[in-house]
């Protein structure tokens, strides 16, 4: 059945869907009432016309400028660079942080040929150096891999000067873990962003 092979290899292209869960989503469309499968479809079609970038920290938004950007409440001295939108989320949850974002929508890689130039780098100096907010502190979010200590390194380098304070998330022994199952890159980490209590 060539629709149903081809709904399956579409299913198959997002995240961590394998063919076997292919498989399964796509027999959930075929036995589920129409008005359902419509519901979806149009979910999603709603979605790609409504999501757009953020002018000013490129999230996801439905407006112009996020809610975040938007509220005069939080910290407009402090900016935090991650990688994906998903990361804000993420450290949103904490409600640790009461300051603003930048989204790069990426990582320097450059064994993937992926520069500055493809991430949101430039965005991020134009946002510094044009003076509408006062940033003193910019931390650096990236992902503790590869890509994501390059991508911090790059960036440590490029805003010496432009801001009081660069800053580095610090990551390390989870909580709850034990450290003989640790990999020695974590405890090397660890030990090196180890704070005074």
């Amino acid at each position: 059945m060539q629709s149903l092979d081809r709904l399956v290899r579409a299913l198959r292209r997002l995240p961590g869907v394998g063919p076997r869960q292919a498989e399964r989503f796509a027999a959930y469309f075929l036995r589920a009432p129409q008005g359902e499968v419509e519901e979806f479809v149009n979910a999603v079609m709603s979605m790609k016309q409504d999501v757009k970038l953020c002018s000013v920290c490129h999230a996801y938004s439905e407006k112009n400028i996020c809610d975040i950007c938007s509220d005069p409440d939080r910290d407009h001295s402090s900016i935090c660079v991650v990688e994906d939108p998903q990361d804000i989320e993420a450290i949103e949850k904490t409600g640790a942080f009461k300051g603003l974002y930048h989204v790069l929508h990426g990582a320097i890689s450059p064994m993937e040929g992926r520069g500055a130039q493809q991430v949101k780098v430039k965005e991020l100096l134009d946002r510094l150096q044009s003076g509408h907010a006062a940033v003193r502190e910019v931390i650096i979010a990236t992902d503790p891999d590869t890509e994501g200590e390059t991508t911090a390194m790059y960036l440590a380098d490029l805003l010496h000067g432009l801001v009081e304070k660069v800053t580095r998330i610090g990551y390390g022994v989870p909580l709850g873990g034990d450290i003989d199952y640790l990999d020695e890159m974590t405890l090397l980490y660890s030990l090196k962003g180890r704070t005074k209590i």
